[in-house]
């Protein structure tokens, strides 16, 4: 059985990323690419879809955990009555993004620190999905042990210990003294190609640890919670693919949004909404560069025919995400189906657009020049909004139900247009400024006069529900945050959004998603409010809710999309970036109240 969501640590080499228990078992792991397909993937079953677990071999041991500074080098501590040990795992942060890299690593480095310990190994390789039991052999000597295994176009590579097979399966057991150190190095490579060398430790935990802490070093932020901006800071770099610029929205796929329950999508996948977001964050405290390399990534996802763009893509920007459902898992915690793929990439999301351009307008404001195809782009953006102006949509949360005009989608429009009209005005580019400006005009009438209902925002044309996504409309500009319209919204999403004190997205119970069952609170949501609290003046609710979204985290500072306020547990998949960038914006929010005159 795999642990609680909130048990597991993350692993990052900006290409794919590992999950690993507070008990020292990988069960989730996906090589060589995140959106690839899953080595270890207990997580969603049991060790039969593939695990490799080390933990002392007593069962009385104890550990901690903390990642070493602000890196993703993960170290767990181990205590018994006579000994203490650590492990340090970490995958190596690997090449230059432009060189093509041939292999994936991760470390599992045994420091013993007193006494005497003796460390379990359990491995379970599962290839493609739990689909494929490879073929393993026993490649190395007595003094250098090394374990192959192959499936299909996929070999991993087990070197540090001897394993023995048993029901297929291999295990082992490692010693480690005080001074001693022993490193267990996973390899992943193409299984047509020879198996390369091993990796020097000593060199590449020291690489890793500078090149993230690095990274850390330039993060501005002046206020309270510079630890836990700094953590949902690293963990975006960490779902930002080295090589590509791809952002994706979560390092998993299909953890579950109810325990037991149907919503488990895969969300290993570039969303160009919550990607933009990602990236406002990232500019706000001063990566620039970041945000020039995703607008190339933007550009070669997006070519083509405005009229063909979706709402994600893989992370080099394919197209092709089929949804289907995997019956070699059980699902976490029983929770089926489990789902690869993603059907959203099918739909219309009229706000996708708006978010994108707000998003490029930001960068241009903080110093990104224009390349030669940027504004075409742009222009190309805008005139694909123009088109489906009078479109109906699937919204921000993606419903799976009839289509609305969703107030959210069409403040995004017009958000669109506001940006475009700006970059003319502002900056001085070129385009039909008039037309731009009457389409501004036309959404905001529209808005409105079809979006308020008795001196309230509504979660869409024809309703009188309100939904979490209203509280974004302030941070895009479409009206003050303290707009009379705005408080009542806000008084109406604590009264029904709020049943345990923390922000629902929507009462699923109106069947407007089209799904059955039901969902946690969504993280990000209460964060929007932390920062709709801060800028209105409620200062002492919006730390209080500050401080208790914040202790949702785990003891390693991630969060996933979901938390259930009854059972007190995260859900659904992790870490999860909306939640992080959610957390970063939450907490300027609160610097800037501080600092601000009253």
């Amino acid at each position: 059985m795999a642990a609680r969501i909130e048990d597991y640590a993350l692993l990052s080499n900006c290409r794919t990323a590992a999950l690993v228990s507070d008990q020292g078992s990988i069960d989730w792991l996906c090589l060589p690419r995140l959106d690839s397909a899953s080595a270890f993937g207990a997580i969603l079953g049991d060790e039969a879809q593939g695990r490799w677990g080390l933990r002392p071999a007593d069962p009385d041991a104890v550990s901690s955990r903390r990642y070493d500074g602000d890196t993703f080098v993960l170290i767990t501590r181990w205590e018994t009555a006579d000994a203490v040990a650590e492990v340090h795992d970490f995958m190596p942060i690997g090449l230059d993004p432009d060189v093509t890299v041939g292999r994936t690593d991760l470390v599992r480095r045994i420091v013993g620190v007193r006494g005497e310990m003796t460390f379990a190994q359990r491995l379970s390789i599962r290839l493609d999905y739990a689909r494929v039991i490879p073929w393993v052999r026993q490649t190395g000597t007595e003094e250098e042990p090394c374990l192959v295994a192959i499936g299909g176009p996929d070999a991993v590579a087990l070197r540090g210990a001897q394993l023995t097979a048993s029901d297929h399966r291999h295990e082992g057991e490692v010693t480690v003294t005080a001074g001693e150190v022993r490193d267990l190095q996973l390899t992943w490579f193409p299984s047509h190609r020879d198996l390369p060398p091993a990796l020097d430790a000593d060199e590449e935990v020291e690489r890793t640890k500078s090149w993230w802490q690095e990274w850390a070093d330039r993060i501005s932020h002046d206020g309270a919670r510079r630890g836990d901006v700094v953590r949902s800071l690293l963990i975006l770099r960490a779902l930002t693919n080295h090589e590509t610029g791809g952002i994706a929205a979560a390092a998993t796929m299909s953890l579950p949004e109810e325990i037991g329950g149907v919503r488990n999508w895969d969300y290993r996948y570039v969303w160009l909404r919550d990607a933009a977001l990602t990236l406002e964050a990232l500019l706000d405290h001063g990566f620039v560069a970041v945000a020039g390399r995703w607008r190339e990534w933007l550009l070669r996802a997006v070519a083509g025919d405005p009229g063909d763009l979706q709402i994600m893509y893989g992370l080099a920007g394919e197209r092709d995400l089929p949804e289907r459902v995997l019956p070699e898992f059980p699902g976490y915690e029983g929770s089926a189906p489990v789902r690869i793929g993603n059907g959203a990439s099918a739909q219309y999301q009229a706000d996708v657009v708006g978010e994108v351009l707000v998003t490029l307008s930001a960068a241009r404001a903080a110093g990104l020049g224009e390349s030669e195809f940027s504004w075409p782009l742009e222009r190309q953006l805008v005139r694909f909004a123009s088109e489906q102006i009078e479109r109906p949509d699937q919204g921000l949360w993606e419903i799976r139900g009839e289509p609305h005009r969703f107030t959210h989608s069409r403040v995004m429009i017009w958000a669109a247009f506001d940006r475009a009209v700006r970059a003319v005005e502002e900056f001085g580019l070129d385009g039909p400024v008039e037309r731009w400006r009457g389409l501004r005009d036309r959404m905001r009438e529209e808005i409105d006069r079809d979006g308020v209902v008795d001196g309230c925002f509504v979660q869409y044309y024809g309703t009188t529900e309100v939904d979490a996504s209203l509280l974004l409309l302030p941070q895009v500009g479409y009206c003050r945050p303290d707009d009379p319209r705005m408080l009542a919204t806000v008084t109406r999403i604590e009264q029904t959004l709020m049943p345990d004190g923390l922000v629902r997205r929507y009462r699923t119970g109106t069947g407007v998603d089209g799904l059955t069952g039901s969902e946690g609170a969504f993280l990000a949501c209460s964060f929007w409010l932390v920062e709709q609290y801060a800028v209105t003046g409620r200062h002492e609710e919006a730390h209080d809710l500050m401080d208790r979204l914040c202790g949702i985290a785990n003891d390693v500072g991630m969060l996933s999309e979901e938390y259930d306020p009854v059972s007190g547990r995260q859900l659904g998949n992790t870490p999860q970036a909306f939640s992080h960038l959610a957390l970063v914006r939450a907490a300027d929010a609160l610097a800037r109240a501080e600092h601000r005159p009253r």
